[in-house]
């Protein structure tokens, strides 16, 4: 072989290897999973620097959450009622560290146009996924605008005396209804609130729409916090597990609700354990 072919040759498997390389580092989406942060995990930060942190992680999506102040120059925050100069600059920030923001939550709207400034403002920021624990008197409105705007909703719990803490309650507001409107799971609630997340995932099959995924520091303890996944104690692996065999395929949202002021290492932790068992899948 001559050498400038023999070059080429070293080349392309290089860039290969390279490629393979950067796919691993996202081994869950072998899976049919997303994986994301929830901005709320920088709350003590602007969505400006959430983004920045998410993009130095190596993540490609984000939850934003209402009311986070977008950046230290302006006095404009990320809630849905912003105005248009606002959504453009989400929009420069978001492109500018290729972050894309798939869900937003958890909010509410106390009146119709309210949940239709809602929706609205999800659909034209590309936002797939609406979280909520919305008054069941708002299922139908929530119906409808589902089906106009083809954003999902899905409902969140939160430990008790939240309305949704009890799974069951959640499958009973949304029996019956379009396939886009599902669930937010949150297992570090059901961990506060006494409920085994294994038990509930299976229980919820085919409604789970993303999750918010934690590790604890124990179990049916309503002071129990969030540690960086595998040093706490759920079973991250047999949730994973049971997420893949019933086929959940949807986004994974990281959120760290401790130690405010610097997250971002608990939250690399966490990725790559998470990186650990997908591969392991």
């Amino acid at each position: 072989m001559k050498p400038t072919s023999l070059f080429l040759a070293l080349l392309m498997l290089m860039n290969i290897s390279c490629k393979e390389a950067e796919e691993n580092l996202h081994p869950w989406e072998d899976h049919g999973w997303k994986l994301a942060v929830q901005a709320w995990t920088f709350n003590r930060f602007t969505f400006e620097e959430a983004l920045e942190t998410a993009s130095n992680l190596g993540l490609k999506y984000i939850e934003a959450y209402p009311g986070q102040k977008i950046t230290e120059e302006s006095d404009a925050t990320t809630h849905f009622s912003m105005n248009a100069e606002t959504k453009n600059l989400m929009r420069e920030l978001t492109n500018k560290h290729d972050i894309k923001i798939i869900n937003y939550g958890i909010v509410a709207a106390g009146s119709e146009e309210e949940w239709e400034q809602l929706f609205a403002f999800a659909a034209d920021m590309g936002i797939k996924t609406i979280g909520s624990e919305p008054d069941p008197i708002w299922m139908d409105l929530i119906e409808s605008l589902v089906k106009k705007y083809d954003v999902q909703l899905a409902i969140h719990n939160h430990p008790p005396p939240t309305r949704y803490w009890n799974p069951q309650t959640v499958l009973d507001v949304i029996e019956g209804r379009d396939s886009r409107i599902g669930v937010s799971a949150d297992n570090g609630h059901w961990m506060r609130s006494g409920l085994n997340p294994i038990d509930v995932y299976k229980m919820l099959e085919g409604r789970i729409k993303y999750l918010h995924l934690k590790d604890m520091t124990a179990f049916d303890d309503m002071e129990a916090y969030t540690v960086p996944f595998g040093t706490g104690v759920f079973n991250m692996r047999e949730a994973l597990q049971v997420l893949k065999e019933t086929g959940f395929k949807g986004v994974i949202t990281i959120e760290h609700e401790w130690d405010w002021e610097n997250p971002a290492p608990k939250v690399a932790k966490s990725i790559e354990h998470l990186r650990e068992i997908s591969r392991d899948l």
